[in-house]
């Protein structure tokens, strides 16, 4: 059955005047109305996002993204590919970009749209102030209105729509655009013409994950990409549909079957979504992570060895039965990063998730031995709280009989237990040194640059 099959009631308490809140809001934003937590917090992201996208450098899904950009697009231009360092539009400058920092796992989310806003918003953000020679001051403001926005949505779309479509594509289209009409100065009714333009094309479907398809990178790089098209078109006065989210026949009713059009507007311009956003820690799904945490509390705890453990139990939420259980033995290192027993079999046969002991999980027999020992059950008390708390249970039985439990409630990298600035930047720098597109001096060259965004009067290259 489809998400939107039956009707909606909700969707009868719209005002019709939602999508126009949310343009105005975008187009009207200034850096000086953003208060400094939320610059420096966006910041932060941004120094992560480019780490992340730096990491997809010579991997197989991004190569052949950046085949088809040098095919299709320009050979010059003033937007920057960061992986490949050549420079071309902004159309495919952020294809490839956006592609290449959600392909390690380790870009960041909002826990209660479940949806990833760098992965989308920088790389249309960038790819557009590199073209038209913007300041940093608007493109943090740009990066700010695409958050605040495409959260919103993602939280409007609800968690029917998460079932069956990756927020991430499909608000993430919604996110960028807004991001890019912000930099190119869409008034209020441009903006909403962009954001019509953007809804029609939102797509990106989960069944990837049964056959470990690249879809997941093709969802962000259409998104950046769609994003971006959408609001240059409404710059030459192409017009959308103005009621594209919460129309009779617009986004939530035809992907939906719980949207709040209330969470559209939510606060705007005092409640910051951007503060709510977590970090990831370990290279996987989000929805590996609380469970994740959990396991290593218990292990820690107790000094277990993983030839102790008979078995683990994860207490999940829907949505991470939903995503992850259709992962039974993974194929490629991709989809382990989509599989629980994958994740809490490197956890407990090393006490990490990392790029290393995933990119090496497909010959690792003690961690894929965990894939006849781990199951996820729902559990009502994590599913409740989900998907504004990401709670982490698990239940660990050993050899010799006991059972022992573990507990997180805010994983690591949630706002209540984020990542510190050193943190970042030492993960950022990890992240980059894994793509081997620079060396140690050229990303000590780099990190300055990427921290000292805000401040330049015109973003230029990176690299």
């Amino acid at each position: 059955m489809s998400v939107a099959a039956k009707p909606n009631p909700a969707l009868a308490r719209a005002t019709g005047l939602e999508s126009a809140a949310l343009a105005g809001f975008a187009s009207g934003l200034q850096y000086e109305d953003i208060p400094k937590p939320v610059v420096d917090r966006t910041t932060d992201f941004f120094v992560d996002w480019a780490g992340s996208a730096l990491s997809g450098r010579g991997q197989r899904a991004i190569s052949a993204l950046e085949s088809f950009a040098a095919t299709m697009g320009p050979t010059d231009g003033r937007s920057e590919i960061l992986t490949t360092r050549t420079m071309t539009s902004p159309l495919f400058a952020a294809l490839v970009n956006a592609a290449a920092s959600h392909i390690s796992e380790q870009d960041d989310v909002h826990n209660g749209s479940v949806f990833h806003p760098a992965a989308v918003v920088f790389p249309a953000a960038l790819a557009t102030a590199q073209h038209i020679g913007a300041s940093g001051r608007d493109f943090i403001a740009a990066s700010v209105a695409g958050y605040e926005v495409g959260i919103r949505v993602g939280e409007f779309l609800g968690r029917s729509h998460y079932r069956v479509f990756h927020t991430t594509g499909t608000a993430g289209t919604v996110a960028s655009a807004v991001a890019v009409g912000r930099l190119l100065g869409l008034d209020p009714a441009g903006m909403l013409h962009a954001l019509g333009s953007a809804g029609t094309q939102a797509a990106g479907l989960w069944e990837f994950l049964r056959d470990a398809a690249d879809s997941k990178q093709l969802h962000t790089a259409k998104a950046a990409s769609d994003g971006l098209t959408a609001a240059f078109l409404a710059k030459g006065g192409f017009t959308g549909a103005r009621q594209i989210l919460e129309g009779r026949q617009g986004m939530a009713a035809g992907m939906s079957s719980d949207a709040d059009p209330a969470k559209l507007t939510d606060r705007l311009g005092t409640r910051w979504a951007v503060l709510e956003t977590s970090f990831k820690y370990h290279a996987s799904c989000r929805h590996t992570h609380p469970a994740a945490d959990a396991l290593l509390q218990v292990l820690e705890a107790n000094d277990l060895a993983a030839e102790d453990i008979a078995s683990i139990t994860a207490h999940v939420h829907q949505g991470a039965i939903d995503v992850l259980g259709p992962v039974v033995d993974p194929i490629s290192v991709h989809q382990a990063k989509f599989s629980m027993p994958a994740t809490l079999g490197l956890i407990a046969t090393h006490r990490r998730a990392g790029m290393a002991e995933f990119d090496a999980y497909l010959g690792d027999a003690a961690a894929r031995s965990f894939l006849d020992r781990v199951e996820m059950t729902l559990d009502q008390e994590v599913d409740a709280a989900y998907p504004n708390r990401w709670i982490g249970k698990v239940s660990v039985t050993t050899n010799s009989g006991k059972t022992l439990e573990g507990r997180i409630d805010e994983p690591k990298g949630d706002p209540g237990n984020t990542l510190s600035r050193p943190e970042i930047d030492a993960k950022a720098r990890r992240l980059a040194a894994y793509g081997k597109g620079l060396d140690a001096a050229g990303i000590d060259d780099l990190m300055p640059r990427l921290w000292s965004i805000a401040e330049r009067n015109e973003i230029g290259r990176l690299i």
